[in-house]
């Protein structure tokens, strides 16, 4: 089973999260999701991540999204969380642009 079919339980017509799910396999599903919607080479404020997060759901919690995102390994981020980036589907990292979105 593909991931779009096994998160197609947790979106609505538009794409948006719904829900978030409690099995660990749907949850790693729907945070692949949410990652692919910041770009792999792009440094982000915490302030875009939760507005990503934010405008990619409909059940108001960018918290938990940004720190599973994080948690999962999909998003990293400075110690001081200041910058998140998309953590590279491989080891190859091309550089980091700021002000991405």
């Amino acid at each position: 089973m593909d991931d779009k079919t096994q998160i197609s339980q947790f979106l609505d017509t538009t794409g948006k999260l719904t829900a978030y799910p409690r099995k660990l396999k749907a949850k790693i599903a729907v945070l692949r999701y949410l990652a692919e919607k910041f770009e792999p080479d792009c440094i982000y404020s915490e302030k875009q991540v939760n507005e990503i997060c934010d405008n990619w759901h409909t059940f108001s919690d960018y918290y938990l999204l940004r720190r599973e995102l994080v948690d999962f390994g999909f998003l990293d981020r400075k110690r001081d969380n200041s910058q998140y980036w998309r953590v590279p589907d491989n080891s190859i990292d091309n550089g980091k642009q700021t002000g991405c979105v």
